[in-house]
């Protein structure tokens, strides 16, 4: 029996140097039947034709002020012909022939919603980003034991569970998170498949910690369902970046990168304070008027489903 098609949605602005990587893993898969959607964000940068010359099925772009996560992924199911939906980044790059069959196999299953590969960081990658895709994808990881954990980076869903509801397209950040805690709550399985691995890392600025710190919070203030209080200084950030130094300490002394650790220490700080400003904007502007969790769970429209 043949292998059932795929649909490769991939996500691309002005990463034409990991494209020249990325793209050539994907054709040398060794799993043959699979369709490419890319929607690339105004590039500028030669990715547009080096993504026109690998011919995917569908190529739309936007402009960069257009760009919003939920909104794309959600056009992107609504664009696959397969009930597989994988989603790549174009910067992350598949390492193995296995790594679009290992990924997609649990799919397969209708009680799974969604799947999530293991990521390793570049070689140029910071100790302190480093440190944390060891703790999110390393062979002990530290994610296992946490209450939930999913990234988009390399990853795929089922559509027809999509077409119950998609993507909310009112979050900024974390919208993968808050789909699949909303899909494990319906009873779906949320798979990490280790086998499954791309190269994917950044090294971000200060300021750009900040920002996606704080975002991520905001949206986790959508949805959470506990005390308030528990996010304040004491708690989210001094102690918190005393927690994460010290895992900093250990991975540093691991790999001899010891001159990183006051790098590690600001950017810890930064994320941290973008951690509980993020929380508390977002629990003012979703929660403080009724103190209930954020009306989030609502089905996508008919038009935008469209059919598997």
């Amino acid at each position: 029996m043949s292998d059932p098609l795929i649909s490769i949605i991939l996500r691309s602005y002005n990463e034409a140097w990991a494209l020249r990587e990325t793209l050539p893993a994907l054709r040398a898969q060794d799993y043959a039947n699979w369709e490419l959607i890319v929607i690339d964000s105004g590039s500028t940068d030669g990715s547009v034709e080096l993504i026109k010359d690998f011919k995917p099925r569908i190529f739309e772009q936007i402009t960069p002020s257009q760009y919003v996560a939920p909104r794309i992924m959600n056009r992107g199911v609504q664009l696959a012909q397969s009930n597989s939906c994988i989603f790549l980044n174009a910067d992350a790059t598949p390492q193995g022939t296995n790594w679009l069959r290992d990924l997609a196999k649990p799919l397969l299953s209708p009680g799974t919603a969604a799947v999530f590969g293991r990521q390793i960081p570049r070689l140029n990658c910071q100790a302190v980003y480093a440190c944390d895709y060891d703790r999110c994808f390393g062979n002990n990881r530290e994610s296992a034991n946490w209450d939930h954990f999913f990234s988009m980076v390399s990853s795929g869903i089922r559509k027809d569970v999509w077409c119950q509801r998609g993507f909310n397209e009112k979050l900024q950040y974390a919208e993968d998170d808050e789909w699949t805690r909303w899909a494990k709550s319906q009873g779906y399985q949320v798979v990490y498949v280790p086998e499954s691995i791309v190269m994917h890392s950044h090294n971000y600025t200060a300021a750009q910690a900040y920002k996606r710190s704080f975002g991520d919070a905001r949206a986790l203030a959508a949805c959470w369902e506990g005390d308030p209080s528990h996010f304040n200084f004491n708690r989210t950030v001094l102690f918190g970046c005393v927690s994460d130094l010290k895992k900093d300490l250990q991975f540093c002394a691991s790999q001899g990168r010891w001159l990183e650790l006051p790098h590690a220490a600001r950017i810890r700080w930064t994320q941290r304070r973008g951690k509980l400003d993020g929380f508390r904007s977002g629990w003012n502007d979703y929660r403080r008027k009724t103190n209930e969790p954020a009306r989030l769970d609502e089905p996508l429209p008919a038009a935008l489903r469209g059919r598997i």
